[in-house]
């Protein structure tokens, strides 16, 4: 059998009840595929214990850890200390998700506003990535993002990114990452492959968002880190390049990101 390049599911929920007591095939599935690491993300900090033992259980699995926004205004306001110390783990690579949703929970976005700038500033003092979850909330976004950059530099990604073209310029005008989710392969997602295409190459990660958001041929089942590939190749494709080509740039590019896990 062919070997297959390799690449990296930047963002997955390994801990969800979906994967529960199948982690070992899950993972084994991903390296057939070529997957042969993926970033684990706890979405409160509770959930860090799990998270965090399902990565030193598993070789190619790493962690990062946040308050997710659309449980901001039920969950205790992370602290600066607290995530700084999560980075002291030599798994743990990034602190997210965090950001601004919108689409349902609205009436709590100054709250999301408020734990946001708690974990840019714990992104700048550990040196890890921040892992933005932005819906329905563009224009607050960018201007905290870039008001935040002013105040003092970090680096980030815009997670499953599926926002408009206007967000994925000012963010990309910061330095910043677009990761490509399974959205970005669904048939009407002309426009979003667009604004990827348009994106620096050195700038594009990959991901499932597992369990949700699968790719074609899988859409509506289970998502899984093994179907990053399925994401990668239509990502090659919207590239023009090759699709080893395209896995080594996405595999160089979450390297210099997420240094912890090169």
């Amino acid at each position: 059998m062919t070997e297959q390049p390799s690449i990296t599911d930047s963002h997955c929920h390994l801990d969800f009840p979906d994967f529960e007591g199948q982690l070992d095939e899950i993972i084994s599935h991903a390296a057939e595929a070529g997957v042969t690491r993926m970033v684990t993300i706890a979405t409160k900090l509770a959930n860090v214990p799990k998270v965090q033992a399902i990565a030193e259980a598993h070789a190619p699995v790493y962690f990062a850890a946040a308050t997710h926004p659309m449980s901001a205004a039920d969950q205790p306001l992370a602290t600066v200390d607290e995530l700084v110390a999560l980075a002291e783990h030599p798994k743990f690579v990034g602190i997210g998700e965090t950001g601004l949703d919108y689409h349902y929970t609205a009436d709590s976005k100054e709250i999301q506003q408020e734990s946001l700038r708690v974990h840019i500033e714990a992104a700048r003092r550990t040196k890890l990535p921040l892992i933005i979850h932005s819906r329905d909330a563009d224009d607050d976004m960018a201007r905290i993002l870039t008001d935040e950059h002013k105040a003092g530099a970090y680096t980030c990604v815009m997670h499953c990114f599926s926002s408009g073209p206007e967000l994925a310029r000012a963010t990309l005008d910061l330095g910043f990452y677009l990761s490509m989710s399974g959205i970005a392969a669904f048939p009407k997602s002309s426009d979003l492959r667009e604004i990827f295409a348009d994106a620096p190459l050195d700038r594009i990660l990959v991901e499932t968002d597992s369990p949700y958001l699968a790719p074609p041929p899988h859409r509506g089942k289970r998502n899984e880190p093994a179907f990053t590939a399925h994401t990668a190749r239509v990502g090659a494709e919207v590239f023009g390049l090759d699709y080893a080509d395209f896995a080594r740039a996405t595999q160089d590019n979450f390297d210099r990101l997420f240094w912890k896990a090169a």
